[in-house]
């Protein structure tokens, strides 16, 4: 507020350094190796190629800090249906988003969403299937079953930094504003428009 052209140029890097880590997790993945067997089609040998499956450290995308959003507005909701009833609630303490109840409960929820955001979407056994159909298998591992384990293990492995990333770019935008950077700016810092 009272900063000058230093708290300008400082907050213009801080801007930069949130989105170049925005991009380098978003962009971030885990190549797991495949290799496949080699055939022989007439005279031709196809295939003994080694690929890679890349899979996301933020393979929920934007969707977790979405959902975490709609539960975070049912506060919100009751205290406008119910203004009477619910003066001293609370429920008062979730319509603050600088509010660190309000920024440990959205990034909670938000973890919570983008692990099961991840198993809806990213499916190990059929990857696995898939592998096993086509003559694939990740070196060291078996076709099957212990394929479709090791996949999991990883997307598990790796999901809870895309999560923590996630949460952190969500209740960004309030610790922004904690410090001192005025409403309006500190919404550049974070949540899902970042993301997107």
């Amino acid at each position: 507020n009272d900063g000058g052209m230093i708290m300008i140029v400082l907050e213009i890097v801080a801007l930069l350094a949130v989105v170049m880590f925005t991009i380098l997790i978003v962009q971030g993945v885990r190549k797991v190796p495949v290799q496949y067997a080699k055939r022989i089609v007439g005279n031709r040998q196809v295939g003994g190629v080694r690929q890679y499956i890349p899979l996301k450290v933020n393979a929920a995308g934007v969707m977790p800090i979405i959902f975490a959003q709609a539960l975070m507005f049912i506060p919100n909701a009751l205290i406008g249906i119910f203004p009477e009833k619910l003066t001293d609630s609370w429920l008062h303490q979730y319509t603050d988003i600088t509010s660190l109840t309000y920024s440990l409960t959205f990034a909670f929820l938000i973890i919570a969403f983008t692990f099961f955001y991840t198993a809806i979407t990213v499916n190990p056994t059929q990857m696995a299937d898939d592998m096993k159909k086509n003559n694939g298998f990740i070196p060291g591992i078996k076709p099957g079953l212990a394929t479709s384990s090791f996949i999991d293990d990883v997307i598990s492995k790796i999901t809870f930094p895309g999560s923590l990333f996630l949460a952190v770019i969500a209740i960004l935008p309030s610790f922004a504003v904690k410090l001192g950077i005025t409403q309006e700016f500190a919404h550049f810092f974070g949540g899902a428009s970042l993301l997107i």
